[in-house]
């Protein structure tokens, strides 16, 4: 355990210790499988759930900035959200819970004066509820009052440059303070939400604009894409808002309204039975629900079509269970023509994964 995480109330100082204490958050049923990546990347790591929504605590043998060299060097898949506890308050009534929260902020050893800070307050679900009735944005007026009457700081919800975070578990609160960056999301537990606008014709473009921030990659930069498998066509459409060229291919019908873009092209056609010019684009997308490692294969079949480092972008489902086993086996498909890059659960993947690769040959 860290040697800061320390309880409020504790009358002597901890014994000293070299690990790090952390909350966890997966996709829900997806909590063991992050731990079982924690578990490679440390000697020694222990985890506790704290909410039937895979919250969970964990403990590593490694102190703050060490593991979180370990986990950016080698991001997990299932680990969506993590912050760090610098301190923990036991709940009792709600009343003297804030104030210890409260109390708690304004003593952290943190340089937030004429900083932009964002507090970011969750709560564990049924049946493991905190025993107190505390509500995030209770917790969030404390500690913004702390935040700007002890260290002069600035409190935002967005473009922050740094973050308090507080989970209120069932007995105890967890209380710490970092940079977005260092959470893996700037969302509150990797929550990524997205307004659906008018006119989008599907949630599934959620996946592509979370793909986007979580891999940082620039849509715009690109000129001509293929979707395999596009139906009812809310990857292209996407794509589409990002000014590039789409052609689509699915028997299956597309949105009417893709059809009045300018710079789209239908194939109604299954994706086993087209081929293209070599080079013909420069990103290829795949959203389609399929056995993975028949979507592999199709997709590998059209990687000739794809310009040399250009960028695939595919979803894995995670049909037959055995996530680590399936991937591995996508990823045999699919070299040596294309070099796996980043696999993520992404909070819009539900029972899929999605997979950035580079076509390399």
């Amino acid at each position: 355990m860290d040697s800061s995480e320390t309880n409020v109330t504790a009358a002597t100082e901890p014994a000293p210790r070299t690990g790090s204490v952390w909350i966890g958050t997966s996709n829900r049923g997806f909590g063991k499988l992050a731990a079982s990546e924690l578990q490679r990347l440390f000697e020694k790591a222990k985890t506790q759930s704290l909410s039937p929504g895979d919250v969970y605590r964990f403990e590593v043998d490694a102190g703050r900035e060490e593991a979180l060299r370990r986990i950016k060097e080698k991001p997990p898949i299932f680990l969506r959200h993590m912050q760090p506890v610098h301190r923990t308050v036991p709940i009792e009534d709600a009343e003297a819970t804030l104030a210890a929260i409260r109390a708690v902020v304004a003593e952290l050893d943190a340089p937030l004066r004429g900083k932009k800070v964002a507090v970011q307050a969750r709560k564990a679900e049924a049946p493991q509820t905190p025993k107190a009735e505390l509500a995030p944005i209770d917790v969030k007026r404390a500690v913004d009052e702390a935040l700007v009457a002890t260290h002069g700081a600035i409190p935002v919800v967005q473009d922050m440059e740094y973050v308090i975070s507080v989970y209120l578990a069932r007995e105890t609160a967890y209380v710490g303070w970092s940079k977005p960056e260092d959470n893996l999301s700037t969302w509150s537990g990797g929550a990524v939400h997205f307004r659906k606008e008018d006119g989008d014709i599907s949630r599934a473009k959620f996946k592509l604009m979370e793909a986007e921030q979580s891999f940082g990659i620039d849509f715009g930069a690109f000129h001509s894409a293929l979707d395999i498998g596009a139906a009812p066509g809310g990857w292209s459409s996407f794509l589409l808002e990002k000014g590039l060229r789409v052609t689509a291919i699915d028997p299956a019908d597309m949105h009417p309204s893709l059809h009045r873009e300018h710079g789209f092209t239908y194939l109604r056609k299954n994706a086993a039975d087209v081929t293209f010019p070599e080079d013909s684009f420069d990103l290829l997308v795949c959203d389609m629900s399929w056995d993975p490692l028949r979507m592999a294969e199709l997709v590998k079949r059209l990687l000739p079509a794809v310009s040399r480092d250009g960028l695939v972008l595919t979803t894995v489902k995670l049909m037959h269970g055995k996530a680590f086993a399936t991937l591995r086996e996508v990823e045999r498909v699919m070299e040596p023509e294309a070099k796996l890059v980043a696999t993520k659960q992404l909070f819009h993947n539900r029972e899929e994964l999605t997979c950035r690769w580079r076509r390399t040959t």
